[in-house]
């Protein structure tokens, strides 16, 4: 149950970093930790003990004590992991962009800058 805990304290880390910060780089980042704590806790969730695997027969593993993990959020992660690269590539070439154009990531100077 510790686990759990700690995993939302990390997303509720990056929450903050998303409302208090003002550079665009830490923002970007605070983004990044949520998404890493939301993948953490899908997979968290999928581990089962006292778990067989769907292949083994339950009648010859009866004995054995086997911990396992469902291969379905293994695969939503892995695409969850794919679909934030690409959000951070997008988040970092804006980014990118805007400090070309405004001199700065801090985003209260590029407020007052419009243009």
């Amino acid at each position: 149950m510790i686990i759990y805990l700690l995993c939302f304290i990390l997303f509720l880390v990056g929450i903050y970093g998303v409302i208090t910060k003002r550079d665009l780089v830490k923002i970007i980042l605070s983004i990044a930790i949520m998404g890493y704590s939301a993948n953490l806790f899908l997979i968290l969730f999928a581990y089962k003990k006292s778990a067989l695997y769907p292949i083994l027969d339950p009648i010859l593993e009866k004995s054995v004590e086997i911990s396992m993990v469902d291969p379905l959020p293994q695969a939503l992660v892995l695409t969850s992991i794919v679909i934030e690269l690409g959000t951070t590539a997008l988040l970092v070439s804006l980014a990118a962009r805007l400090f070309q154009k405004y001199r700065t990531f801090d985003i209260t100077k590029i407020r007052r800058l419009l243009g």
